[in-house]
């Protein structure tokens, strides 16, 4: 099956309170829990097409809230960001966040029952591996007997020591550029000071910086040329193996690895080999944003995957806002040498704007062409963000993150769209408007076309922009036109990115059909997977299929082939 990732943060999912108010506490505002995935809520989430949940921010990280009583040291507010805390600032690598537990003492095993609730519905389980930064106050209270703290035997008077975790500014405290007492009883102090972990190696970050974090030492002296020192093995290597094969014992599947080019290559291609060899299904996919380091890390770093979103997400946002030519997908297809099928394809995630902000579409349904060329293009896999399918737009003000069109992770909010359609854990529909509903409808489609169509999953891709530039009833500008085959099963996928109805005429190249091995056909009934209607196209090297595409839509049409002929392995 197509991988399909469902990325959703817990803290949001389950939490039911409409009334929430900006920058509120737990209390005021309520957190979801790991108990609100039930077997219901799971099965809803399959039947979205989901292969895979993203359980996003469920290992331990600082916040606001007191946890004193089930002896967690608790974090100085200035160094937290928001109420509920980044979940990128991780306070124990060894333990669950509490705020989602329903009896905080057993949070483990609260995890632990929901990684089998989640095998049991038929989805394979993703947590983050944060390796580049941690919170400021980093402290374990879950650490394993016979393994150290973090920093626990640095010498904070280097600033670089192989042998340290973290990086020193000797002889300064910090002297961050914004509020240190944040209301607290003192000023937050750090001497000697720690670097941060956007790599600022000076004892003044300010609120722009990932300042709640502190950069992690992988044996890099960044501040002397980059000189790299792995012989012998730097202490952070040792400590986040143990940490991955701690989680991986955990029967999780994957591993979604933060800010991963932050990290030398030469870490992970010595740490991923080891984890899989105890744990060979586990997959890694890293978060990437260096296209010219894309091979680096696919070929000597081991990842399974790597983002795409400097490529296909930046041009498939600029598309739907009328910034760019469609022209563009086959550029950036192109641009990734051989790699495509390695790329996670998503038009949203916890760091993006929301498709249906007014910083982004301003409406969800106008990126339902983006979403079929994102899902339908090849046979990698494609992510979707929780509240995406129903048009959430976040553009509530929640607290740190402000309204910026994303949905906070720094604080405690209730998402109405993931609301209405848990409906009090019901999944009944009753609080989906139409729109909604329709948009949900379709995104299910979509994302169940990867799985039945083998053609989708597995087949040949064959890009036809080059064969229709400049055609008389096709704007290449537009729309976007491809071709994708298995055995005797043709799909003709278009997007159609305007405002408009298209009535268009594709042309298929005669190498298109020698290529896939498809036998010309003057007259066929194409059904278009996403409206369930049959039509009458040509398959012709000499005459434009035509058909009409709806407005902001896409037409999936499949034919089944007279003759099964055999197709090449490559695609092109």
């Amino acid at each position: 099956m197509k991988t399909i990732i469902y990325q959703v943060l817990p803290r949001l999912f389950g939490n039911d309170n409409n009334h929430c108010t900006c920058n509120g506490s737990i209390a005021e505002n309520g957190c979801g829990k790991l108990a609100d995935f039930t077997l219901l809520a799971l099965a809803e989430i399959r039947k979205l097409g989901a292969t895979h949940i993203w359980y996003t921010g469920i290992i331990e990280h600082a916040t606001q809230t007191d946890y004193r009583r089930y002896n967690i040291t608790p974090d100085h507010p200035a160094i937290v960001k928001g109420k509920a805390g980044s979940p990128y600032a991780i306070k124990d690598y060894y333990d669950i966040d509490p705020d989602l537990a329903t009896d905080v003492p057993e949070r483990m095993h609260e995890f632990e029952e929901l990684v089998k609730r989640t095998h049991r519905a038929g989805m394979k389980v993703i947590i983050d591996f944060v390796p580049n930064h941690v919170a400021r106050q980093y402290h374990s209270d879950a650490q394993p007997d016979g393994t150290a703290q973090l920093g626990a035997n640095d010498d904070p008077s280097y600033p670089f020591s192989p042998y340290n975790n973290f990086y020193y500014i000797p002889g300064s405290r910090l002297h961050a550029q914004f509020d240190m007492q944040a209301g607290a009883d003192q000023p937050y102090r750090e001497y000697p000071a720690k670097a941060t972990g956007n790599n600022r190696f000076d004892a003044y970050p300010n609120v722009t910086d990932w300042y709640e974090t502190v950069k992690l030492n992988y044996g890099v002296d960044y501040q002397n040329g980059g000189t790299c020192h792995f012989t012998p093995l730097p202490d952070t290597w040792t400590k986040m193996l143990d940490i991955l094969l701690f989680w991986a014992s955990k029967q999780i599947d994957a591993f979604r690895c933060d800010m991963a080019e932050m990290v030398p290559v030469a870490f992970w291609s010595w740490v991923i080999p080891q984890v899989k060899a105890r744990y060979p299904d586990i997959e890694f996919i890293a978060e990437v944003y260096n296209p010219a380091a894309y091979h680096d890390y696919l070929t000597r770093g081991k990842f399974d995957y790597l983002y795409d979103k400097v490529g296909l997400y930046d041009t498939l946002r600029r598309i739907t806002c009328g910034n760019d030519s469609a022209t563009a997908i086959t550029r950036t297809w192109q641009s990734l040498g051989g790699t495509e099928q390695r790329m996670l394809n998503f038009l949203e995630n916890h760091d993006e704007q929301r498709i249906a902000s007014r910083f982004f579409a301003g409406n969800a349904h106008h990126a339902i062409p983006a979403m079929i060329v994102a899902a339908m293009m090849n046979t990698n896999p494609v992510m979707i963000y929780a509240g995406q399918e129903l048009g959430e737009p976040g553009m509530e003000c929640e607290g740190f993150s402000g309204c910026d069109g994303r949905t906070t992770i720094f604080d405690y909010w209730s998402v109405n769209t993931l609301r209405h359609w848990r409906n009090g854990g019901t999944f009944d529909g009753e609080l989906l408007n139409d729109s909604q509903k329709a948009l949900q409808a379709t995104y299910r489609r979509i994302l169940t076309l990867c799985h039945t169509e083998r053609a989708v999953s597995e087949g040949l891709f064959f890009d036809l922009m080059y064969a229709n530039s400049g055609g008389w009833r096709f704007n290449e500008h537009r729309q976007y036109a491809f071709l994708r085959k298995a055995d005797n099963e043709l799909l003709l996928i278009i997007a159609n990115f305007d405002a408009a109805a298209a009535d268009i005429a594709v042309n298929l190249p005669a190498h298109a059909f020698d290529y896939l091995k498809v036998p010309p056909q003057e007259s066929c009934t194409a059904t278009d997977l996403l409206s369930g209607q049959a039509e009458t196209i040509s398959l012709l090297p000499y005459k434009a299929t035509e058909t009409v595409v709806p407005a902001y839509s896409g037409k999936v049409l499949k034919v089944v082939l007279e003759q099964a002929l055999p197709a090449p392995e490559l695609q092109e």
